[in-house]
């Protein structure tokens, strides 16, 4: 562990709502939400004059509509997004090499080698916000500690447009007086745990015994205790690739019929295998999460012979889990999400073809359906990558696309395969 606090979180605020803030001046001041309307639809981001009247992502556009009524929607532009978040990128690399990106708008960075070049850890965070806002008109808050964990709960603290460090020897004084809630895994279900035992603040979490947390919240309850005492040895890593990829589709409260079920899978399984193929990656294991009326959930997972990135393989193995799944539930039920992942992932820039020896497979990629249902999805791919994603595509995935988070969106937080 570094003798100074020479890990640095840099967060950008609000990062969609601002983007909209920037390109639209006569946003700025306002309350805004990106994505949503007042009669219905999902509020992707909101601005900070938004979130004053408690209007938060994720929720329903007509509820964000009455908690602001003077709250203005927009559309999002999510051509813009991508691009002015690798300028910021851009400017966190020239200060230093080892970073490491957790998401469109948001970085961790070790600045242990920069300091003789631009000063201690505060003078390197007070220099990337004054760059971040000349050169991209975007403010950005930072935290600095000796560990990841602590400078992403010194980033929030410093939440708008700040920066927090947190230097050697102040850890606990620090963190202690924070809630819970400000912990990296912390959502609104673990925190009502949490404070069902008397635990409101990381101070309480620190000295909460181990073993009660572990078999309060399982295995991440080790994780959270270790945390709260700042012990967190992971280092600022460069290059990470995702061991899997996945998507998932909300669907209120429906009926699992036949149709729903296939068409939502189809444009889940869609979207899966076109990342897929876009790295010329492919994975053996499926598995599918099915998620009933009362949260309650379950999933199945099949590990196939050969790795595979054909869409129409993914559904239909996707399909038989989700039916196996429906099949062992007890009368009729509700379904209010159905999800979709691929692992076990391997490179896959061609296919070797097989012998057409019986019995024959469509599920194997070498197989003559196997092959024909690879090379159909390559020529798709092109089609879509010089016309558009919606050019092109199976019908049951375009009617599987329930109208609530764009996709565009979706993408945004995808890691690199």
């Amino acid at each position: 562990m570094p003798d100074g606090a020479t890990i640095l979180h840099a967060d950008l605020d609000a990062f969609y709502a601002s983007v909209e803030q920037l390109l639209d001046p006569a946003l700025r001041g306002r309350p805004i939400a990106v994505g949503g309307s007042p009669s219905g639809g999902v509020v992707l981001a909101a601005s900070y004059e938004a979130k004053a009247f408690g209007v938060q992502g994720g929720m329903p556009g007509w509820r964000a509509a009455r908690l602001c009524p003077d709250l203005t929607f927009v559309r999002g532009s999510f051509a813009r997004y991508q691009p002015l978040a690798d300028r910021v990128m851009d400017i966190l690399g020239d200060v230093t090499p080892l970073v490491q990106r957790i998401s469109v708008d948001e970085a961790f960075l070790d600045v242990s080698g920069a300091v003789h070049l631009f000063g201690p850890p505060a003078s390197i965070g007070a220099l990337i916000r004054r760059r971040v806002r000349a050169e991209v008109g975007l403010a950005i808050s930072v935290g600095a500690a000796r560990t990841k964990h602590l400078a992403k709960v010194a980033s929030q603290v410093a939440k708008p447009d700040g920066l927090v460090v947190v230097e050697p020897g102040q850890e606990r004084a620090f963190l202690d007086p924070l809630p819970v809630a400000l912990m990296w895994g912390v959502g609104p279900v673990t925190e009502q745990q949490l404070a069902e035992r008397g635990i409101r603040t990381i101070g309480d979490l620190a000295a909460a015994p181990g073993p009660m947390l572990e078999r309060l919240l399982g295995r991440p309850g080790g994780t959270l205790h270790a945390l709260a005492l700042d012990e967190d040895p992971r280092r600022v890593a460069t290059s990470s690739r995702a061991r899997s990829v996945g998507a998932q589709s909300a669907l209120g409260r429906r009926a699992p019929t036949p149709e729903l079920v296939r068409s939502v899978l189809s444009h889940l399984a869609e979207r899966v295998a076109g990342r897929l193929r876009a790295k010329d990656r492919a994975g053996r294991t499926v598995t599918v999460r099915v998620r009933f009326a009362g949260m309650r959930a379950v999933t199945r997972s099949l590990t196939l012979a050969a790795p595979v990135s054909s869409t129409l393989t993914l559904t239909e193995v996707a399909e038989r889990l989700v039916r196996q799944a429906l099949d062992d539930q007890d009368g009729a039920v509700e379904i209010t999400l159905l999800a979709i992942s691929v692992s076990n992932l391997a490179a896959q820039p061609s296919i070797q073809l097989e012998l057409p020896l019986p019995p024959p497979d469509p599920w194997r990629p070498g197989s003559a359906t196997g092959s024909a249902r690879w090379a159909l999805d390559r020529s798709m791919d092109a089609a879509r990558a010089r016309f558009g994603k919606d050019a092109v595509g199976y019908l049951p995935a375009t009617l599987g696309r329930t109208g609530g988070v764009p996709d565009d969106f979706r993408e945004l937080a995808q890691r690199d395969l």
